[in-house]
Order: structure tokens, then C-alpha cells, then sequence
């Protein structure tokens, strides 16, 4: 098997370098986390004073939102890490993992304790002032002005990547590579979904004297967080086993590998995502019969470099050439006789 080059990033035609993506991303992690600190006090005192199992909820929402930012600039720092000797394939991955404790911390922080103090209000029917429900729907409208904000910046965000793949919006949050960026956008999703909730079971509660809708609404908060990480979980590990890259980009490397002249066929091609903008390319390859060793030595060279100058995020090129003509032969005379 040749051996793999290493190419240090370049500029995509199509949209700005991998630095200059994390520069972004760190800056809408920095005014998420900024906003939900702001928030996460604003919540707790307003909590307390009112009494409000529905903004209690929401204080626990906004702990685990700025727990996890802060998890998700280690992330975006810890995976830019060169390669050594104990991590020969770089640090791509710990973007991963620490988007899978991102969704934990939602899970637990979030999700559990909102459904807990949701069941609490059901049994308790504890019941509040009115200066309480003034203060608690105060503080909300001034949180989703801030989660407001915090999340036009994530969506604009998307959209300039999605821009620049070339591919709608919905797709990019769906098929985006960066974890940082697409759970900053959950939690802000949610966390602007929360608070209409939690607003609503306020109001409900004022209007009717009824503790059920503010408790009804922290169970939904709750529900909607559990969710929230299921699904930011998932992708976590699906990428932390070892993703694939894209199928499309998969299927057209294949189209120019069976292109050259000097390969026959491509009998295998696998590929795995090292990070947002990294990734390994193992192929098997057969070759045309007639060429020397020389001529195929600067043929791979040659392949390789195309390879890596339209797809930059092949930084790991793995070909393994074997001469098909000579498969061929040995398969047509078949397995050797036993004992032979």
C-alpha cells in the first residue's frame, strides 16, 4: 500500500478555509454562551420569586445550554491539535465527543430536571402571586429577545455554509459536518421553543388559577430537550464510530479513479470522517496491464494530487494497486489443489 501524503489545507473555491470556519463558529458559540448566562441568572431569580415551575425549567434549560457552549469551544480548539505519534490521524474527531457530552448535558440537566419539576407542580398544585407571574413573563420576554438574537446569528451561520456546499439550508442542517455549529443551532432552536412554552403555561396558570398548564408546559420543555439530545447524540455517535464521508463525493471519486488510464477497475473504496473538514480515502485499485513500475509510481502521485486539489478534505490518500491482469489469471486457474 503507498504510502499517504499529508497536504496542509487550502482554500476551497467554493467558501472559506476550515480556520476561518471555526473563527465563525467560535464567535456564535461565544454570543450563545454569552446570552444564556445572562439568561440562566435572569431565569433563576425570576424562578424563585415567582415560584414557577415553568421558569424554573427554564433556568435548568439555560445551565446546560452554557455547560455545553463551553464544551463545544474545547471541541472547536482540542480538534485543530496537530498530528503526533499517538494520534497519527490528528484530533479531528474530538469535535465529536464532545458534542456527544453536549448531548448529555442536555438530557440531564435540561430534559430531566424539566420533567421533574413539571411532576413536582402536578403534585404540589403550589400556586403563585401576581407580582410572580409579572416578573416570570418579564424575564421570559427579555429571554427570547436574547435567544432570538443568538440564533440569527447560528441560522446566518448556516446559511453561508450552505451557500458556499452549494445545497439548501435544510440540508446543511441536516447533512452539515461541523457538530458545534448544528448543536449551538438546536439549543437556541429550543431554547426559543421553551420559552414560548414556558410563557404560555404562565399565562394559562394566571388567566385560570389552574398549576396544570405551567406544570404541562414544563414537562414539554422537558420532552423537547430529551428529543433534542437524542438526536444530537445520535449523529455524535454515528460520527465517533466512523462515519463515511458523502455519498456523492464517494461516487464521484470513484468516477475519477476509473477514469485513468493506468487503473482497469476500482474494486473497493472506503472513506471515513477524521473531522468536520478531514478525511480518509482507502482504495483498491486494479491496473491496466502494460505499464512499468515507474510509470504507475508517478501515475499514483498524479491521482493523488487531483484527488486532494478537488476534494481538499482528502488529507488521507490510501491506494492500494494490484496488477489485474494477473488477478485475472489467478482466478481463472482457480484454488491450488490441496496439498499441492
Amino acid at each position: 500500500m503507498s504510502q499517504p501524503e499529508r497536504v496542509q489545507p487550502e482554500r476551497s473555491k467554493s467558501g472559506p478555509t476550515p480556520a476561518e470556519r471555526d473563527t465563525e463558529t467560535r464567535f456564535t458559540v461565544w454570543v450563545a454562551l454569552a446570552a444564556n448566562l445572562v439568561i440562566c441568572v435572569a431565569k433563576g431569580i425570576g424562578g424563585i420569586v415567582a415560584a414557577s415551575p415553568a421558569l424554573l425549567s427554564e433556568a435548568a434549560h439555560s445551565v446546560a445550554d452554557s455547560l455545553n457552549e463551553v464544551f463545544l469551544l474545547a471541541s472547536v480548539k482540542r480538534s485543530r491539535r496537530p498530528a503526533d505519534r499517538r494520534h497519527p490521524f490528528g484530533y479531528g474527531k474530538e469535535r465529536f465527543f464532545w458534542s456527544l457530552l453536549a448531548a448529555v448535558g442536555i438530557f440531564v440537566t435540561g430534559g430531566c430536571f424539566s420533567v421533574f419539576q413539571g411532576i413536582e407542580a402536578f403534585r404540589s398544585g403550589a400556586s403563585e402571586s401576581h407580582e410572580g407571574y409579572l416578573i416570570g413573563l418579564a424575564v421570559l420576554f427579555v429571554a427570547l429577545l436574547a435567544e432570538g438574537a443568538s440564533l440569527v446569528r447560528a441560522v446566518r451561520q448556516v446559511r453561508a455554509a450552505a451557500a458556499a456546499a452549494g445545497r439548501s439550508t435544510a440540508e446543511e442542517i441536516r447533512e452539515g459536518r461541523d457538530p458545534a455549529l448544528r448543536t449551538v443551532l438546536a439549543e437556541d432552536s429550543t431554547a426559543c421553543a421553551g420559552v414560548l412554552l414556558a410563557m404560555a403555561g404562565m399565562a394559562l396558570h394566571m388567566v385560570t388559577g389552574q398549576v396544570a398548564y405551567e406544570a404541562a408546559a414544563s414537562i414539554l420543555i422537558g420532552v423537547l430537550l430529551v428529543y433534542v439530545a437524542y438526536v444530537l447524540g445520535k449523529g455524535a455517535r454515528a460520527q465517533l464510530i466512523g462515519e463515511a464521508a458523502d455519498p456523492a463525493l464517494q461516487r464521484e471519486v470513484k468516477e475519477l479513479l476509473r477514469r485513468q488510464p493506468e487503473i482497469d477497475s476500482v474494486p473497493s473504496l472506503l472513506t471515513m470522517r477524521l473531522g468536520p473538514d478531514s478525511a480518509l480515502l482507502a482504495a483498491s485499485v486494479d491496473l491496466t496491464a502494460g505499464y512499468d513500475s515507474e510509470t504507475v509510481e508517478d501515475a499514483m502521485v498524479r491521482i493523488r494530487g487531483e484527488l486532494k486539489a478537488r476534494w481538499p478534505e482528502l488529507d488521507r490518500v490510501f491506494l492500494d494497486v494490484t496488477d489485474a491482469a494477473a488477478s485475472r489469471r489467478a482466478a481463472a486457474h482457480g484454488p491450488s489443489p490441496a496439498g499441492s
